[in-house]
């Protein structure tokens, strides 16, 4: 049974943890208001996340071997000169796919959604506490296991992952699938280099197949073995919300803000999400818009979009050479270019796998083979499939779109339509030509 963590002095969480990991919780400071809060219902969470064998004995003999032999990265210059992507979007405005791009470069170490085990631990504690936590809070919670996760500290997930761990190993990790990193050594032996040499995925159960129950100290590991980590995240609502992340020393922190359409998002959650969004699949289907129809989602969506946009623009301190804005439809018809941008920002070269993938994955015309499929697959034809929401979407719905999101429409460069021939007219983009700079 491993040693936890427990209340220490003022609102820090001391921890002593027999593992290849060390926590320095008493040297960071952070608080951690938010998990605290659900303390009673989750184990004990402890913050830092910065691991050294420097000064730190750890009592196993097995650990310790691997401290005096350097195995383990000190804080160090190459520490320092790790770099710390967050994928930062929405629902079904092509993260997935852009995660890709992360994930098939061999020396970056990608975690696909891990917030969602914050999220389904808030949503799943006792109707007391529930009501208690704010936005606030559950923010607060999503900022420590990033910065966690940044650090190499996969552990930290045990507070949240629901059933918990036994030794540290976990089945019940969100789309492990995803991270080629957790389906390959030293994490997963048989895992080789994934499903296939394209990359692409046929479910989302072949990782956990061949591989078996995921060890959490082997994640961490092999996190700590490359040299950099990128996140994907659908779950922060604004850039302002990462504000904390930007400005900690630890980090360097460069943010991808992907944004996409929010005619073409709705289309796809509709799709991707059928029951939910069953009111607006009537509406669709009818042209008469349902009474119980739910228009606040796509309105958060918008407003989120444009006040990190709006937020971008005002040039900040704090965000300057940490913050790109993606169109997906940029990066869907020009995915090449688009990517090598995106390197570029980030600081790193662009990998030859990637541009495998890029090739392998941009072109497919086939239709998805199941369910499955359509709602993760990160294969298909990118160009063709950019604005195809304008051939499924009823113009009512488009028009009241247009009237809910029109600011952010205009602040993104997506061009209105007043009619169903503008709508279906293919030939004519609604993608206005504007090149967003990465913020200097």
């Amino acid at each position: 049974m491993r040693e936890g963590c427990k209340a220490g002095g003022g609102r820090r969480m001391e921890c002593s943890w027999k593992t290849v990991l060390l926590l320095v919780c008493a040297s960071l400071g952070v608080q951690y208001t938010a998990i605290r809060t659900l303390r009673d219902s989750l184990s004990g969470p402890c913050h830092g996340g910065v691991y050294h064998c420097q000064n730190r004995q750890p009592k196993d003999s097995r650990w310790r071997a691997l401290c005096e032999d350097n195995t383990l990265p000190m804080e160090t210059s190459a520490m320092a000169s790790r770099r710390h992507i967050l994928l930062f979007a929405t629902t079904r405005s092509g993260s997935s796919f852009t995660g890709q791009l992360f994930n098939q470069h061999p020396a970056i170490f990608y975690a696909f959604e891990p917030l969602y085990h914050v999220q389904q631990a808030f949503t799943n504690s006792s109707g007391r506490l529930r009501r208690a936590l704010d936005r606030r809070a559950l923010l607060g919670a999503y900022r420590d296991l990033l910065l966690n996760l940044y650090t190499c500290d996969l552990r930290f997930l045990e507070n949240y992952i629901r059933p918990e761990p036994q030794d540290h190993i976990t089945g019940s990790f969100f789309r492990r699938s995803s991270s080629r990193a957790l389906c390959s050594p030293p994490v997963c032996p048989e895992g080789g280099e994934g499903a296939s040499a394209s990359g692409s995925q046929p479910d989302e159960t072949w990782c956990p197949k061949k591989c078996g129950a995921l060890n959490l100290t082997l994640a961490s590991i092999a996190c700590l073995s490359r040299g950099h980590v990128a996140i994907k995240t659908v779950r922060v609502p604004e850039v302002g919300d990462l504000r904390t992340l930007t400005e900690d020393p630890r980090l360097d922190l460069r943010i991808v803000h992907l944004v996409r359409d929010p005619r073409a998002i709705l289309a796809s959650r509709m799709m991707a999400f059928s029951e939910q969004f069953h009111a607006w699949k009537i509406w669709n289907a009818t042209g008469r818009q349902p009474r119980y129809v739910d228009l606040a989602q796509i309105t958060s969506t918008c407003r989120d979009m444009a006040d990190s946009a709006e937020t971008m623009l005002q040039r900040p301190a704090w965000l300057r050479g940490r913050y790109l804005l993606v169109r997906y439809e940029d990066l869907a018809l020009n995915p090449k270019e688009k990517a090598q941008e995106i390197y570029r920002f980030v600081g790193l070269e662009m990998d030859e796998s990637v541009r495998s993938w890029i090739a392998h994955n941009t072109n497919n015309s086939a239709p998805p083979t199941s369910e499955w499929n359509y709602k993760y697959s990160t294969t298909r034809d990118s160009k063709a499939t950019a604005e195809s929401w304008r051939l499924r979407l009823g113009f009512d719905i488009v028009r009241t779109l247009q009237t809910l999101c029109n600011d952010t429409l205009s602040l993104l460069g997506y061009r209105v339509v007043h009619s169903v021939a503008d709508l279906r007219n293919m030939s004519n983009s609604l993608v206005e030509p504007r090149p967003f700079q990465t913020l200097v």
